[in-house]
């Protein structure tokens, strides 16, 4: 079937909820309406009132209620209605979440799927296109993850549903309604936790999560009509990092660029830099080179799309790394 992210989260959701009686949904109106970007739509009156539950506007709330129902044997996943809505529940997350198996000795699993529409790129005032995935991934026990089409979005969801440990589990919005793509639910998925070589190439490789993976696969396309050939990576774990692709890449290549639509500064990519120099430094034709978001808070809607990176700033990326 070809559905949009946004469809196939939905499917996927759909599928947990039918499969598992102990899971359950819980956030601010994705009951009745269906969640602000329709991901739940459908769900509560399908489900009923109890397993789909339209929270108040308490983030803190609505976490903290989901670590109790964790520790009960329930399999909460909670929605952040939006990334920068996140922060009242920072406490929560890095406090308790985060902490509960480690303190309790694994005695007290902690089975919790935290969703967040993250990123920019649908014109949004502030605190609606934050990028706060390295605050997570630099949190030691939580897993996180990120999506970037909906073959992914349907089976990584009930993935991170069924793991035992808590998922900050990543959406990139400017995608929820793009585009559509075939998804076989007979198929065997990959691990929750690897990434992936999404487009092969000899000449660089370019590494990318959730929206900048259409990004990159963009560029490669116009890089390989002026004969390079750029290899792209959807990362799709950013907490734990699987790296064995991204170094045997790298080490073919000898350049490897990377992209997000966080802040450069400390953002993933300077984490990533920091690995692929230790593993592959002799393999290494040009430095590791980062295209991201500027330092800056996210800027009025009016010129997000002169913050975010786009083709033409990872293409310029692409060419300096080629030049060393």
């Amino acid at each position: 079937m070809r559905l949009t992210l946004a469809k196939a989260l939905n499917a996927g959701l759909r599928r947990a909820l039918e499969d598992d009686p102990k899971v359950l949904l819980m956030g601010e109106d994705i009951g009745r309406l269906g969640g602000v970007f329709r991901v739940t739509d459908g769900l509560q009156k399908d489900f009923g009132e109890d397993r789909v539950i339209d929270s108040p506007l308490a983030e803190s709330g609505i976490v903290g209620t989901a670590v109790g129902l964790a520790l009960r044997g329930y399999r909460p996943v909670v929605e952040i209605q939006f990334d920068g809505f996140v922060y009242p529940a920072y406490d929560q997350i890095v406090s308790q979440v985060a902490k509960m198996r480690y303190r309790s000795r694994g005695r007290s699993p902690m089975p919790m799927v935290i969703r967040i529409p993250f990123g920019g790129g649908i014109g949004a005032v502030e605190h609606h296109s934050e990028s706060p995935e390295a605050q997570f991934a630099h949190t030691p026990g939580l897993k996180v993850v990120a999506c970037s089409n909906p073959a992914d979005a349907y089976w990584m969801i009930q993935q991170a549903i069924a793991s035992d440990d808590p998922v900050v589990f990543l959406e990139p919005k400017r995608q929820y309604h793009a585009d559509k793509a075939e998804v076989d639910e007979a198929a065997t998925p990959p691990p929750l936790f690897s990434s992936r070589v999404v487009r092969a190439g000899s000449d660089v490789t370019v590494l990318a999560y959730g929206p900048t993976v259409r990004t990159a696969l963009r560029a490669a396309e116009a890089a390989a009509g002026e004969g390079r050939s750029m290899e792209v990576v959807d990362l799709r774990t950013l907490s734990p990092l699987d790296l064995p692709p991204v170094l045997e890449s790298v080490r073919r290549t000898g350049r490897a660029v990377v992209v997000h639509e966080a802040h450069v500064n400390l953002g993933l990519g300077a984490e990533l830099a920091a690995r692929i120099t230790e593993e592959c430094f002799f393999s290494l034709e040009a430095p590791v080179l980062r295209v991201g978001g500027f330092d800056t808070p996210y800027p009025a809607s009016r010129i997000e799309e002169h913050f975010l990176p786009d083709l033409d700033r990872l293409l310029d990326a692409v060419d300096r790394s080629l030049a060393f």
